[in-house]
């Protein structure tokens, strides 16, 4: 984990949520299994397994030490999550870290919680995905699919879209979502849908076309969806989405599905839709391999 100590060393506290340290991109060896997240003012390091109580207290004496250098006269707040064997365990290494609290990114205001489960309200990785959405969402109607916490939905809102169609399974993450539009003053011009979206195709259908479709599914959720199997279901329903010239954002987190298998659905499912880019992703989430990393691929119909 010395990579990892080696970037708290000079780490400062920014003032948008970002990653610092992704360990899980295999550029440092020996720090794999680690991240460190900044969620102002709030630390989060992610340990991908168990922590030894000796890495714990080398992790808290980094972060205590370089406190005392940035920031004396200011509380550390700093959180450890580790999760193995599918399970997560959460604790509070130093401070006063609240059950959630608001983020920003891009002048854009998100509630976050860093105490309970493994997603805590912003996937800081598709931080380009929400910058695109924002440059490319002037005067379209939007769908998003599998809205989670409506990240893109603000994102779109402030990039001037028309009307957003947030659909999700999870009424809770929807409730999130509701909360990060009014933190952004859009108390209209969206709309939160709690249904299952391959039971709901007839009604999402006749709310479009739509200028521009996200999809941004879980990779393995059993009852929800399983990227193997289900992406194909999604795909051959784009092109009655969305309208003429329209756009889809694909994307796709799951290190062991390559990027060439989006390209052999879409080539399968929906030949009309042209790829014109796979968007990068932040410079901090940077992976020796390509397919591993998030892929998130820009469609035109």
């Amino acid at each position: 984990m010395q990579a990892l100590l080696d970037t708290i060393a000079t780490a400062v506290m920014p003032s948008d949520a970002q990653r610092l340290f992704h360990g899980r991109g295999g550029r440092f060896p020996g720090s794999e299994a680690w991240a460190l997240d900044a969620y102002p003012p709030v630390w989060l390091v992610t340990k991908f397994g168990e922590a030894t109580p000796e890495e714990r207290a080398a992790l808290t004496d980094a972060l205590q030490a370089r406190q005392v250098q940035v920031a004396p006269d200011q509380p550390l707040n700093a959180v450890l999550q580790t999760r193995h064997e599918g399970r997560s365990e959460t604790t509070v290494l130093a401070g006063d870290v609240p059950e959630s609290h608001v983020v920003s990114e891009d002048g854009a205001r998100y509630r976050i919680n860093l105490l309970r489960g493994q997603n805590h309200g912003l996937f800081l990785d598709m931080a380009e995905g929400r910058r695109w959405v924002r440059a490319h969402a002037q005067g379209h109607k939007v769908l998003n699919l599998f809205a989670y916490t409506c990240g893109f939905s603000v994102a779109a809102l402030q990039g001037g879209a028309k009307e957003v169609v947030n659909l999700d399974m999870a009424q809770g993450a929807l409730t999130t979502g509701q909360q990060n539009h009014q933190l952004n003053g859009f108390n209209n011009g969206a709309k939160f849908l709690a249904h299952d979206l391959f039971s709901s195709w007839g009604k999402v259908t006749r709310m479009g076309p739509y200028g521009l479709v996200i999809a941004d599914p879980p990779s393995y959720q059993k009852g929800s969806f399983v990227a193997n199997k289900d992406y194909a279901r999604l795909v051959r329903r784009l092109p009655d989405l969305l309208r003429p010239g329209g756009h889809a954002l694909l994307c796709l987190n799951a290190p062991e599905i390559p990027e060439q298998f989006l390209h052999d659905v879409l080539a399968e499912q929906a030949p009309e839709l042209v790829i014109e880019q796979r968007l990068p992703n932040p410079a901090v989430f940077a992976d020796v391999s390509s397919d591993r990393a998030l892929k998130v691929l820009v469609v035109s119909g």
